[in-house]
């Protein structure tokens, strides 16, 4: 987001007439951009401040309402006042001096877990209520319901169904608990399963790419296809990490997945390929095993990252 400031004069536009919840938005960067024209096409009244004000002049000729400073952004707020800032830090810098007593906040600052936590407390001391939220979406799938983008938000409960409507219009708004921290964590932890999605994709691509007759194209294909239909697999873990009960329904167990992992490093080394992406959680399941839990599936290998 976009976090250097200098001063300019107020620009406004009169709002378009509409019966839609005014919001104020504090963060024109690329992903506050693509928020700010979500809300403005769904015909909220939209008021909007950014550090630097170059970023604001489009909007203000596409019915947006501009200010100069936050304190002026959240003095006339009267419906959620959305910030969507570089980081947390910046959240406590642009709110600084703010009177935030009685009013709305919805952080979609991209936060940790416990600093989404320590962020509703500060709210909350300053008379303010609060929602965090995590944006699963990149900037161009923003007010595209189809393209399959959402935001998690978690905090206060009356407060999200208070604005639910207009939290969704640029992306569907899906309610994770109470506790401020868990969007976030919502958040961390999806992008956390895509990194190491990410890594077996680029492994593969490393094994394939020696070969000059093969097409990498329908190859492409044929690995979306295989990782979604593996996806499932989400599903069966949860169910025994729930239970607690790791050899329900396992069908490929970990001792039978350590013997054949060595036929991955094999291919690996012949394709002069380094496993560096897959040994270290090959180690976990090797370790597991020799624990005395070859007849598990993978959920007994959670606990050995400390979190079971």
């Amino acid at each position: 987001m976009d976090t250097h400031s200098t001063s300019t004069h107020s620009t406004s536009k009169t709002p378009r007439t509409t019966s839609k919840a005014p919001l104020t938005l504090l963060g024109l960067g690329d992903m506050g951009t693509a928020l700010a024209r979500a809300w403005l096409t769904a015909g909220h009244p939209l008021t909007v401040w950014n550090r630097s004000p170059k970023r604001a002049e489009p909007l203000a000729g596409e019915g947006a309402r501009v200010v100069d400073t936050p304190a002026e952004a959240v003095a006339s707020a009267t419906g959620p006042i959305v910030l969507c800032l570089v980081d947390d830090a910046s959240v406590g810098e642009v709110l600084d001096g703010t009177d935030l007593l009685g009013k709305d906040l919805v952080n979609l600052t991209t936060s940790t877990p416990a600093q989404a936590q320590q962020r509703a407390r500060w709210a909350e001391e300053r008379g303010a209520r609060f929602l965090d939220g995590g944006i699963m979406a990149v900037p161009p799938m923003i007010g595209r319901p189809e393209s399959g983008g959402y935001i998690f938000y978690s905090g206060d409960p009356t407060l999200f169904e208070r604005h639910r409507d207009a939290l969704a219009a640029p992306a569907d708004a899906k309610f994770v608990g109470e506790d401020p921290g868990h969007a976030a964590l919502h958040d961390i932890a999806l992008l956390s399963a895509m990194t190491g999605m990410f890594a077996g994709i680029t492994h593969a691509f490393a094994l394939v790419g020696p070969e000059k007759d093969l097409d990498r194209a329908r190859f492409a294909t044929l690995l979306a296809q295989w990782l979604g239909a593996m996806a499932g697999a989400a599903d069966g873990m949860a169910a025994q990490l729930e239970s607690g009960h790791y050899t329900e329904g396992v069908t490929s167990n970990l001792a039978m997945m350590t013997a054949a992992n060595d036929t991955l490093l094999a291919t690996a080394q012949d394709q002069s390929v380094d496993p560096r992406l897959l040994t270290p959680y090959m180690e976990l399941m090797r370790h597991r095993v020799a624990q005395g839990h070859g007849d598990e599936g993978l959920a007994g290998t959670v606990g050995l990252l400390g979190n079971e």
